[in-house]
């Protein structure tokens, strides 16, 4: 089931939350809404329900082709599932499941033993089936959220749509259940969209991701691509930590923090300001000095515990930095706090300074 907005636009009150908004949703595909706090992204997900009207004017709301714009929630057969689970809590495991199958209209309720079956069934699917006779307060968050996407799929949905899925879970079970969430829309391959502000999970998660920023949407596009290739500022600063500078462009040259380095091709070649944005990953530490253009800095910390190190410098133009090395590229430099080294970047991202966009179209 392919889902498609057009030119989507929601006001509440004086308040605009979404500004012609498009967006298409390939099916069976995995797609995630990410952005911060009041970008819209909750909204979008309750218009696709039908729990929330566009406005008069915007376009249709498609499902494979058709246009759902008038169809009431019930209707549009969507699962739903809240951040907060939403169990009865005087239900066992195994009725929350079955609730929504012996709620239909007459014409397409089953019996209550078909409902059971097929409850058991999809508790199988999400691995809680020896858990189908306890009660909600008697699993925990992870085992409540499996639960609740079980009753989701139990209407057979055409779309499913998830809010901020993982939002209330400690940090170790949100990514267990990240992978197991994959593995599982892998194996049932049903449309789906989920809200979420956590850009690590968007990205491990989704086959494409629409970055939301004040109701408009940034960049459309892979983890991939919207990480590595970030078609504006917000994006690159919301994806991920970034070292930034103000520099300028000139004669192909970028300069910023006593350097000069060729500027990517897509930033043109007329004279202006512009920010400069380089991921710590992006940069090298050498303690002697090469033939590359460097920064000279002084290690400031190290955190060298995890995976890779992370290392805060300062440079001579007492701008802070954050490098990221392996623990490989650590040990070989042996380097410690209070140390001189030179600091190489590897790959920079320019855009126009918002400051110089501001004053051209006053």
């Amino acid at each position: 089931m392919s889902i498609e907005l057009r030119q989507i636009s929601k006001t509440f009150g004086g308040f605009r939350a979404l500004t012609d908004v498009s967006v298409s949703v390939q099916t069976g595909e995995l797609l995630a809404l990410l952005g911060p706090s009041g970008s819209g992204k909750t909204t979008l997900l309750r218009i696709i329900a039908g729990l929330e009207q566009p406005d008069p004017g915007s376009g249709p709301i498609l499902f494979h082709h058709e246009d759902v714009a008038q169809r009431k929630v019930v209707d549009r057969r969507v699962g739903f599932v809240f951040q907060h689970y939403a169990l009865f809590r005087h239900m066992t495991v195994l009725q929350n499941v079955a609730f929504g199958l012996r709620v239909r209209p007459r014409r397409q309720r089953i019996s209550r033993s078909d409902a059971h079956d097929k409850a058991h069934r999809l508790l199988r699917l999400v691995q809680l089936d020896t858990m189908a006779h306890r009660y909600p307060h008697q699993l925990s968050g992870g085992q409540r959220q499996r639960v609740a996407l079980a009753r989701a799929l139990a209407i057979e949905p055409k779309v499913l749509l998830l809010d901020e899925p993982f939002g209330a879970l400690d940090a170790k079970v949100r990514q267990e259940l990240r992978g197991w969430l994959r593995k599982l829309h892998d194996e049932i391959h049903v449309t789906s969209v989920f809200v979420t502000h956590d850009q690590e999970e968007a990205l491990e998660l989704a086959d494409r991701v629409v970055v939301m920023n004040e109701g408009r949407i940034e960049q459309f596009g892979t983890p991939d691509e919207v990480f590595h290739r970030p078609h504006t500022e917000f994006v690159m600063n919301f994806l991920g930590q970034v070292n930034s500078f103000h520099g300028r462009l000139e004669n192909g040259r970028v300069h910023f923090a006593s350097l000069a380095v060729d500027a990517p091709e897509h930033v043109g070649a007329s004279p202006r300001a512009v920010r400069v944005f380089i991921r710590p990953h992006e940069l090298g530490i050498d303690t002697e000095r090469n033939h590359h253009p460097q920064m000279t800095a002084t290690v400031a910390h190290i955190h060298s515990a995890g995976a890779n190190v992370r290392v805060e410098l300062t440079t001579e133009g007492d701008e802070s930095l954050v490098a990221e090395l392996s623990q490989d590229q650590f040990r070989m430099l042996g380097i410690a706090a209070g140390d001189a080294v030179f600091v190489t970047p590897r790959e920079v991202k320019v855009f126009a300074d918002a400051r110089e966009r501001l004053a051209g179209s006053g």
